[in-house]
């Protein structure tokens, strides 16, 4: 299947391709078959079971409110289910509140790490695991298979969604057409969209934001459209020096509108997957059905560029694995996005955004149907150097991670689809910490991320021709460009009153193309839903509408649930003051296993292989666990001697 952004375009193909993707019908079936009849009825329906949906319901929960859970896959966990590791995009910890503060460093954490003496490796299956305990434990009833169809709206409220029955395909994504319409119907008082697409928002008919804004509209700097970059002498054309033959595929002409101004594109998506070539793990990776070499063109014109312009061997080959299979991170495969291809389709995710189920199926399916090509093409054509070629077919998808879609990952990484028109919008402001919020739902803190949204072609003024990407940017870094969390609006997860007045939104939530940026991080995902479900909870406590409900009550119960919301750089020991060094809170959640604030040596053994050796030498009052103050002690002796573990070894060796 070929998702093509040359000649047709995207939605000109959309006929074509769509009669290609199979209707898959069986599978493991749903834990909890829905009713066809009779309307199912509860306090609050949360729609989809992302780690954001899942805490989102648990607080409806613990408040003794009905609440259901409806999911379109088979599987629970969202990205962190899928491959994304809990605690990768939270740069503070200590910035981190309620039952995520509780959730982020256990979550897979009882479970065998794929990687051997690597605990950060860990197996989604175990994070999807732990997340089903969670819903079992708290009796939270889950109907999977069903994706919003449409929503009745009475007196500004929604009063009943319905959802089709459509069943994810064998390889893990989901199909254009459902098996059968409006086969759930759930009418609650309060309804929560955890999803990643904002689609129940959509049906809802609450206006809702896609793309990138202009550099005026929030007074931005680096909004809208940018620069390109990693631009390379290329040649775009299907026949070389011909504009006339047509642009080869995954490359388009720029649309020419000026840098800071508006468009409708948004950045890349791909999939975070684990691979792996040991024979007893390993399961292939087969191109897809309509494979045709010439998809790939461009990226072997890119590789003989390589090939030809990098002398270093290393180099080239680290060059190469930015194409395919992309960047490792912690275990993982992710997008490489300061190479200009790499392993996932470019200038695609803006039409998945706002698009309806047969053009989210296809684009959805086409990432896939990427990847599988792109694998065989850089295994078998003689551009890519003889060696990696035989590295790269030596590669398959690892079978324990999983093991009921062939290795592929059930959930495909949205970055960022529909984002809520709300009653407030986090912007790069927020970001800066420029604004001050009276209304804090829990604390966010990363860089603006963006990853490449297309890749164009143009002339450099001796009129040779190459091609770049556009719209990537990572600003501030991990812990964002003040170094300190600011706070999320209660208003960012709420629609205009006018627009819907039982509605939350906690992760397409309100913000601009670069605040979203920022803040679109799993575990504030997981704060802004927990939060959500206390404020469904106050919402029907005084039969207000989500808009209305006492601040300063919802404000108490935020803090009874110990929310995070806000942020004393004295009193939380900021971790700039700590001038690069590790702190004893990331030392509890490496090797913490038992929540008790301490290290006892066996937990520092477990979490620290290869460093067994050191626990004595910080434990200086040998009372077999380390306190915060000791640890203090072994970080100021590190960042006193930059050759401190040659040092620490040489007094062991000395040692009676």
């Amino acid at each position: 299947m070929k998702f093509r952004r040359a000649h047709p375009s995207p939605h000109q193909a959309l006929p074509l391709a769509l009669g290609l993707i199979t209707l898959a019908i069986g599978g493991p079936k749903p834990i909890d078959a829905a009713p066809p009849s009779d309307p199912v009825e509860v306090d609050v329906c949360v729609y989809t079971a992302t780690p954001s949906g899942i805490l989102a319901a648990i607080a409806v929960k613990n408040e003794n409110r009905s609440v259901v859970i409806v999911e379109p896959s088979r599987w629970v966990g969202g990205m962190l289910g899928a491959g994304l590791k809990p605690l990768q995009d939270c740069p503070n910890y200590a910035a981190t509140g309620g039952m995520t503060r509780k959730l982020l460093p256990n979550l897979g954490a009882s479970a065998a790490p794929l990687i051997e003496a690597n605990r950060r490796s860990l197996n989604p299956k175990a994070i999807r695991d732990d997340f089903l305990e969670l819903l079992v434990e708290h009796d939270i009833r889950v109907f999977h298979e069903h994706r919003i169809a449409s929503c009745e709206i009475d007196s500004g409220a929604i009063r009943t969604a319905s959802f089709d029955l459509a069943p994810f395909d064998e390889l893990g994504c989901p199909v254009a057409e459902p098996k059968e319409q409006d086969h759930l119907r759930v009418t609650a008082k309060v309804f929560i969209d955890a999803s990643y697409e904002g689609d129940l928002m959509d049906r809802a008919c609450v206006p809702f934001r896609v793309g990138r804004e202009a550099e005026s509209e929030f007074d931005e700097e680096l909004a809208g459209v940018r620069e390109p970059m990693e631009i390379t002498s290329l040649d775009p054309f299907v026949e070389p020096g011909n504009p006339d033959s047509g642009l080869l595929d995954w490359v388009e002409n720029d649309h020419g509108k000026p840098i800071g101004s508006a468009d409708n594109y948004t950045q890349a998506y791909n999939y975070r997957y684990y691979t792996s070539d040991n024979p007893e793990h390993r399961l292939p990776i087969t191109p897809p059905p309509d494979y045709d070499s010439a998809e790939f063109e461009l990226v072997g014109r890119y590789v003989a560029h390589l090939v030809k312009t990098i002398n270093d061997a290393q180099k080239l080959r680290q060059s190469l694995i930015g194409i395919f299979p992309g960047w490792k991170n912690s275990g993982e495969w992710n997008y490489q996005r300061s190479s200009l291809f790499s392993m996932s389709p470019l200038g695609i995710s803006h039409i998945y955004a706002s698009g309806d189920c047969a053009e989210k199926a296809l684009v959805w399916k086409s990432h896939q149907n990427y990847m599988r090509g792109l694998h065989h093409f850089m295994s078998t054509d003689p551009r890519v150097p003889e060696s990696y070629r035989k590295a790269v077919a030596a590669l398959g998808l690892d079978r324990r991670v999983h093991p009921d879609t062939a290795g592929w990952p059930h959930q495909l990484y949205i970055r960022v689809a529909r984002r809520l028109k709300g009653r407030y919008t986090i912007t790069s402001h927020d970001v800066y910490n420029r604004k001050r919020i009276d209304d804090p739902i829990g604390l966010a803190q990363y860089g603006i991320d963006t990853y490449p949204a297309r890749r164009i072609w143009g002339r450099d003024d001796n009129g040779r021709t190459w091609v770049g990407i556009e719209g990537k940017m990572f600003i501030g870094g991990g812990k964002g460009p003040t170094n300190v969390p600011y706070p999320i609006s209660y208003r960012a997860i709420t629609p205009e009153k006018g627009d819907c007045t039982n509605l939350l939104v906690p992760v397409c939530f309100s913000a601009s193309h670069l605040g979203y940026a920022s803040a679109r991080m799993e575990p504030v995902f997981m704060i802004c839903g927990e939060s959500a479900g206390i404020a469904a909870c106050q919402a029907l406590k005084e039969d207000s509408s989500v808009q209305d409900i006492d601040v300063t009550k919802f404000h108490d119960a935020l803090l009874a649930a110990g929310q995070k919301l806000n942020w004393d750089p004295e009193r939380d020991r900021s971790t700039a003051s700590f001038r690069g060094r590790r702190s004893y809170s990331l030392l509890l959640i490496e090797a913490d296993r038992n929540s008790d604030k301490a290290v006892s040596e066996s937990e520092w053994n477990t979490g620290k292989p290869g460093w067994e050796w050191l626990f004595a030498r910080i434990d200086t009052n040998t009372d077999g666990n380390l306190s915060e103050d000791e640890y203090n002690v072994f970080q100021d002796y590190k960042a006193r001697h930059s050759d401190w573990a040659k040092r620490l070894r040489q007094e062991k060796l000395n040692s009676p």
